[in-house]
């Protein structure tokens, strides 16, 4: 008779060798979820707060991109709010949304350092920080978190 081990991402059935594989891989899969995603939420949360203090780089940069300086009051409590939907697992579709506004934040981001005539660096960031973000949202997606 086999054993049967209840998860939260449902049961896991098979021989002891594959149920340890399994359970290695759902081990792996938790770790890469919250080491990607507090290392994203840390850092947003971080740069949000930075926007909302007028830290002078982060003022500096919107007026090189050309952007109003109230964008900076929207933009620091949109990330903190971010951050703390995507850090919190009682309420999944604000989870959802808190992933596609970094989503839009991040590609924006790019667009406007591309546009600026900044360099490649400035542009590619938000773009690694964004697969990144895809990683964390779809290890979220398999429901072993």
């Amino acid at each position: 008779m086999k054993k049967v081990l209840q998860t939260t991402a449902g049961e896991i059935t098979g021989s002891e060798e594959e149920k340890k594989e399994k359970e290695k891989w759902i081990r792996t899969s938790r770790w890469i979820y919250w080491t990607l995603t507090l290392l994203i939420t840390s850092t947003m949360i971080l740069a949000g707060i930075l926007l909302l203090m007028g830290a002078s780089a982060n003022l500096e940069g919107i007026a090189r991109l050309g952007y109003p300086m109230y964008l900076a009051k929207i933009l620091g409590v949109a990330k903190v709010l971010g951050g703390i939907a995507i850090l919190q697992n009682r309420f999944a579709t604000l989870k959802e949304w808190a992933y596609a506004g970094y989503t839009f934040n991040l590609i924006g981001a790019s667009a406007s350092h591309a546009f600026a005539g900044e360099g490649t660096g400035s542009i590619l960031t938000p773009l690694v920080i964004l697969l990144l973000l895809l990683i964390s949202c779809r290890q979220w997606k398999t429901g072993w978190m």
